[in-house]
């Protein structure tokens, strides 16, 4: 076996010093380091591979895909931290209130919306926690419901393009941003019509767990409601339409087009008498931290997996993943559990960089389609993050529900809205046309 058992002794190793609540980068750097010397003193591991490793970090840098990532997060917080976001849900909740479990549905639509404009899971359960869960507690709505239809609309944020799950497992997968985000659309309009879906029936057959909003709350006048349309929701939607098109029809690289949606943000901020130095300061702040995660995860992680390769851990894995019994059957359960399991303990970058690396090489010689893979580990992703009890939007719910609404209620909510997930999961994972259909439609577009 060689010294395939101290490569295992490492992973092991690593996955117990991170769940002692150690943070992730240092967590990789740590381990890397006292299973280098180890290695080194057994005569498992040359010293002279870390010289690799400033070519490693070069590349990382100047990886012009991943400098979408800061674009991206600085677009979402201008939109939330200017109250873009809460006035787009108000319009939309009155124009919809009429309807039995209109305000839900509104919940849900603006959750799809600002997945296309922020990215992060954190900040679109927090902001619509905020700003809908009292309003519908307020109304005569169901708490689970309530809390279900934010956290499951939410999440989507880790599938809907610009998704920063998208653009990391692009880069770790070796596959094309652009396609990836193609590939995810459809996938994620068919989670967010199953979630307005539910809630319909849900309303149709127990009409008083969904109400519609009193007449005196939803009065006003089509000419007002028009203007509010106009001034709340057309904007925000034709830049994420500028921003996703100019991708998808191949105008613009992701990272050129997050550019333009972060100017573009700034300019919405300004029309609504909301762009000022605090502002600015605040959203940059929000963006250097998660972008300073990410790199130093990067790094760190980079260091790693050299020595974990090294110590022969990557053949290893990949042999046995490859010699399953079942062949691509098997390798996709395992995976799939693998990554759901994970999703309840770590973040997605953190997933990215310890599991999805370890999947790679079998599913490659698999011959498995990487772009539909990715699509399927990021919709197990969003499963995971909306999983009792440890699942992370619960806890971000959490964190901003109201007294009445306890634990157990938003973890009871989560339940319906994950067997949605799964459906959709295992429609994708069995008609891979889901993926591929947008992708093969643009390749038949002439470049402009």
């Amino acid at each position: 076996m060689g010294f395939e058992w101290l490569a295992i002794a490492m992973f092991i190793g690593f996955l117990a010093i991170l769940m002692s609540g150690y943070p992730v980068a240092f967590s990789f750097a740590g381990t890397g380091l006292v299973f280098g010397l180890i290695g080194w003193l057994v005569g498992a591991f040359d010293p002279s591979r870390l010289l690799l490793l400033p070519n490693t970090w070069f590349g990382i840098m100047s990886n012009f895909t991943l400098l979408a990532i800061p674009f991206f997060v600085f677009l979402g917080a201008v939109l939330e931290k200017s109250g873009i976001a809460e006035e787009l849900l108000e319009t939309i909740g009155i124009a919809l209130g009429s309807l039995r479990g209109g305000v839900a549905i509104a919940v849900i639509i603006v959750g799809t919306l600002l997945a296309a404009t922020t990215g992060v899971v954190a900040a679109t359960v927090i902001i619509m926690g905020m700003l809908s869960l009292p309003t519908m507690l307020r109304y005569g709505y169901d708490k689970q419901l309530a809390a279900g239809a934010i956290i499951a609309s939410g999440t989507l944020a880790q599938l809907i393009p610009p998704s920063l799950v998208l653009l990391v497992l692009s880069d770790q997968l070796g596959v094309s941003v652009g396609d990836l985000f193609l590939g995810a659309l459809i996938p994620g309009l068919m989670l967010s019509a199953s979630y307005i879906l539910y809630v319909l029936g849900i309303a149709f057959f127990k009409p008083n767990l969904a109400p519609a909003l009193p007449l005196e709350t939803r009065q006003i006048s089509r000419t007002a409601l028009v203007r509010k349309v106009i001034k709340a929701v057309f904007p925000p939607v034709l830049l994420i339409l500028a921003v996703l098109g100019s991708i998808f029809w191949g105008l613009a690289t992701p990272t050129e087009a997050g550019a333009v949606g972060a100017v573009g943000a700034c300019g919405l901020a300004a029309l609504n008498q909301k762009l000022n130095w605090a502002l600015i300061k605040s959203a940059g702040q929000s963006t250097a931290n998660v972008t300073v995660v990410v790199v130093m995860i990067l790094f760190c992680s980079s260091f790693f997996s050299l020595i974990f390769d090294a110590l022969g851990g990557k053949t290893l894995i990949t042999g046995l993943l490859v010699s399953l019994p079942g062949d691509k059957a098997a390798f996709l359960i395992v995976s799939n559990i693998l990554i759901f399991i994970l999703g309840w303990l770590l973040e997605f970058v953190e997933i990215c960089f310890i599991a999805i690396p370890l999947l790679v090489p079998a599913a490659q010689q698999l011959g498995l389609d990487m772009v539909w893979f990715g699509v399927v580990m990021a919709i197990n992703l969003q499963t995971a993050f909306i999983s009792p009890p440890v699942g992370f939007s619960l806890f971000y719910l959490q964190s901003v529900a109201p007294k009445e609404v306890s634990t157990r209620d938003i973890h009871k909510s989560a339940l319906p809205f994950m067997a949605l997930q799964v459906a959709v999961l295992l429609l994708v994972v069995s008609f891979p046309q889901t993926v591929r259909w947008l992708i093969d439609l643009s390749a038949q577009q002439p470049v402009l």
